[in-house]
């Protein structure tokens, strides 16, 4: 089977390790999936992740952070653009996650970036996920 949105895998990968209290989860590697949670770990959602050289192909290591009673910090995260229908945003209508309290994540001619960056430099993109 063809995965259509490894994005998408990223995100229920990491909804389901929160979901069964675990420590760390896994998923297959790419740069885009790196940079998103990059994002998500300088934001305060994961704690860390690194890249595990395996073979046939690396790995994503994403080490999933809770409370002080083992509640998810992590409260939703949800794909935005599918591959179906993609959601394109200007610099004028960038998303506001909760009043900022949240995050989204674009992809943009200067890579992946916060929707803060993003105003900060004034331009637009593909919403790739939300997440508060």
């Amino acid at each position: 089977m063809v995965m259509t949105d490894p994005i998408a895998d990223l995100l229920t990968r990491i909804r389901n390790g929160l979901r069964a209290g675990h420590e760390k989860t896994d998923a297959p590697h790419s740069k885009i999936k790196e940079e998103i949670v990059r994002i998500l770990q300088a934001e305060g959602f994961v704690s860390s992740y690194r890249v595990i050289e395996e073979k046939p192909a690396p790995i994503l290591r994403v080490y999933l952070k809770y409370g002080p009673e083992k509640e998810s910090v992590l409260q939703r995260i949800e794909r935005v653009s599918k591959p179906g229908r993609r959601v394109y945003v200007n610099r004028d209508n960038l998303p506001r996650v909760i009043s900022g309290l949240g995050v989204a994540v674009l992809s943009t001619s200067q890579g992946i970036l916060t929707d803060r960056e993003c105003r900060k430099r004034g331009i637009g993109g593909e919403v790739l996920l939300r997440a508060w």
